[in-house]
């Protein structure tokens, strides 16, 4: 099984997350932050992979050491339970459409971290949520499991419809990035014979 549990605490979060790859799209995920909770359980759901959150973090002083350090933890448990990215695809794409939104997502996990981000955010806050932060949290997804994904906003007018995309989009490109390839099961996907 794909699966991985990493705890982290710091003065800013303490953070237990548990990742199974090879789930329904089961979510429980309490963050006490509800917009990155809302994204997180779509993400699960999307991606078909089961996911549990608990995190408590310095809210009073605003959301983004909560969603930046819930990145850095989801990414962790992605590249452990990929372990040596043996038999994987590596590669998944996605064109999403959320209304009016439409959002490009791409992933090579490539071992290479790079966060392609080019996405307009026409308001600064959904709720009390500020946009920026879903940058944030990719990019500290990207630094812990190291690869290239990329965000192209071809569509959008309203703030939760693209952000919406994006973790929709995302999870199903990582969904296929790490899909098993059938018939390699033992290969590395790259000429290098490694990706780690």
């Amino acid at each position: 099984m794909r699966t991985a549990t990493i705890i982290r605490n710091t003065q800013e979060t303490q953070i237990t997350l548990t990742l199974s790859l090879d789930g329904r799209g089961k979510a429980d995920v309490a963050t006490g932050c509800g917009f990155l909770d809302h994204m997180l359980e779509l993400f699960a759901r999307h991606g078909r992979f089961d996911l549990q959150v608990r995190c408590t973090g310095d809210l009073r002083v605003d959301a983004h050491h909560t969603v930046e350090d819930c990145g850095i933890v989801l990414g962790r448990a992605f590249a452990q339970a990929l372990g040596d990215l043996r038999g994987i695809c590596r590669y998944g794409s996605m064109l999403l459409p959320m209304d009016e939104a439409l959002v490009l997502c791409a992933a090579d996990l490539s071992g290479r971290a790079y966060l392609g981000w080019q996405v307009e955010l026409p308001a600064q806050k959904v709720g009390d949520f500020d946009t920026e932060l879903a940058k944030e949290f990719w990019l500290a997804f990207v630094r812990s499991c190291p690869g290239a994904l990329h965000f192209r906003q071809l569509a959008g007018e309203n703030t939760h419809h693209i952000l919406e995309a994006c973790f929709k989009g995302m999870a199903r490109a990582l969904r296929g990035a790490v899909a098993p390839e059938k018939g390699f099961e033992d290969e590395i996907p790259s000429t290098k014979g490694t990706l780690i």
